[in-house]
């Protein structure tokens, strides 16, 4: 059985952009990153005055990562950007990402988050985690209705980020999965 899909998010889990804007968390190290270099049409406009857009990150977040037994892949607006400005501050390797193409921040007429079904898609039927800020109830029932196996939704707060009991919660989810396969070959 190959391992599960982490997917993650930048901007919330990673970079924790709702945290008091005048103190940069413990742990975490500001990253500038211009707004031509930046990842998408949202970061430019959030940061439309600004000639760079700040972004706070763990650099102990990519070992956390690494250790967890998963296939990781970035799920952000960032996308192939992430790998640029985001994995060498954290120490991982280029990962791949999903591209959202033409849904990239495009609302959805039944609520469902848009990066949702594009995971899903993308998933094709392995087991995944996705960490992000913006999941919510009816992201999860569309998972539960349209993806074959098991796919857990773990929203992170964006002013603290991930933090212990978020790295103990996917590699709980991991374990249990592997677990269940165990148990299926030995019935």
């Amino acid at each position: 059985m190959s391992r599960p899909i982490l997917f993650l998010d930048v901007d919330g889990p990673l970079n924790p952009y709702a945290a008091q804007p005048e103190r940069r968390p413990d742990g975490y190290t500001t990253l500038r990153v211009p707004l031509e270099g930046s990842a998408s049409e949202e970061h430019r406009s959030l940061s439309f005055r600004r000639r760079t857009l700040r972004v706070w990150l763990n650099p102990e977040h990519g070992r956390d990562l690494l250790r967890l037994d998963y296939e990781l892949c970035w799920a952000t607006t960032w996308m192939a950007e992430a790998n640029r400005w985001i994995a060498p501050v954290l120490g991982l390797p280029e990962l791949p990402f999903v591209d959202f193409g033409d849904v990239l921040l495009q609302d959805r007429p039944d609520g469902v988050h848009w990066k949702t079904a594009p995971l899903v898609e993308y998933a094709d039927g392995r087991h995944f985690a996705w960490v992000d800020d913006e999941q919510s109830d009816l992201d999860q029932a569309y998972v539960n209705t349209h993806h074959r196996t098991h796919g857990l939704l773990h929203h992170v707060n964006p002013r603290i980020g991930l933090r212990d009991d978020d790295f103990r919660t996917l590699a709980d989810f991991a374990h249990s999965l592997g677990n269940e396969s165990r148990q299926a070959s030995e019935q």
